[in-house]
């Protein structure tokens, strides 16, 4: 991967297309990608996405599909219609899920990617959801993507180089709730800067609020883009 394959996907996280737009609109494509989440799509369905790609935006749609294994099947194939460039399916789904996903999308179609456990959940969230330990977890969830042959997974930075040896051949590590250096936390609790990020292994950063709620968006990406040029990145041995 390299910087013509933009590192940063930009989290479009607004209630309506207005707002979603109008910070769309002053950020360039050839820096960034954007992600769709719950909250817009929601509100505005396909059509923003088909916006966003006029626009020149590869999307990432993030709506964690969990379900039974035909109705996500279902889901992945409309997304792909959608021409979106990435898609993920929540991996607590099983084995199953996974295989009905991955079988929907045909050859060129969109990434597909298994989300993990989400980086808003702490120690105690995971203790009370019966989880255990986030890394053991994050780690099996993302052995089971591999095997069902998804593109990679999402993760908490935290846990981004103990899944270093599961990149060999593509798969890749997409990183949520990413800041920059000295920016606050808000109500994200398993994140890391975007250099701890890259040194950990993530292959792309979601960064949302300190671009999109930034008085200069524009150049609040190009801030992070910097800080993600000056990242060390682990040597990828592919086998």
């Amino acid at each position: 991967m390299s910087f013509e394959d933009p590192t940063i996907i930009v989290a479009l996280d607004f209630s309506e297309a207005g707002a979603a737009l109008a910070l769309a609109r002053r950020l360039d494509p050839a820096q960034c990608r954007v992600k769709v989440g719950l909250e817009l799509f929601s509100a505005e369905g396909p059509a923003i996405v088909r916006t966003l790609q006029g626009l020149g935006f590869s999307v990432f749609l993030d709506l964690k599909f969990h379900d039974i294994p035909n109705t996500v099947a279902s889901a992945c194939a409309r997304a792909a219609d959608l021409g979106v460039w990435m898609v993920n399916v929540h991996a607590l789904g099983g084995a199953r899920m996974l295989a009905a996903a991955r079988q929907a999308i045909p050859a060129g179609g969109p990434r597909l990617i298994g989300v993990t456990i989400l980086t808003s959940h702490g120690p105690e969230d995971l203790a009370a959801l019966g989880l255990g330990d986030s890394s053991e977890r994050v780690r099996g969830l993302s052995v089971l993507c591999r095997e069902a042959g998804l593109d990679g997974v999402v993760c908490s930075p935290r846990e981004a180089h103990e899944l270093q040896d599961l990149r060999a051949g593509g798969f890749v590590l997409v990183t949520p709730g990413i800041r920059p250096e000295g920016a606050p936390p808000d109500d994200q609790r398993r994140t890391r800067t975007i250099r701890e990020a890259l040194a950990a292994g993530a292959d792309y950063l979601v960064v949302g609020r300190p671009v999109t709620r930034a008085p200069d968006p524009s150049a609040a990406l190009a801030a992070c883009l910097a800080e993600a040029r000056g990242a060390p990145r682990p040597v990828l041995f592919d086998t």
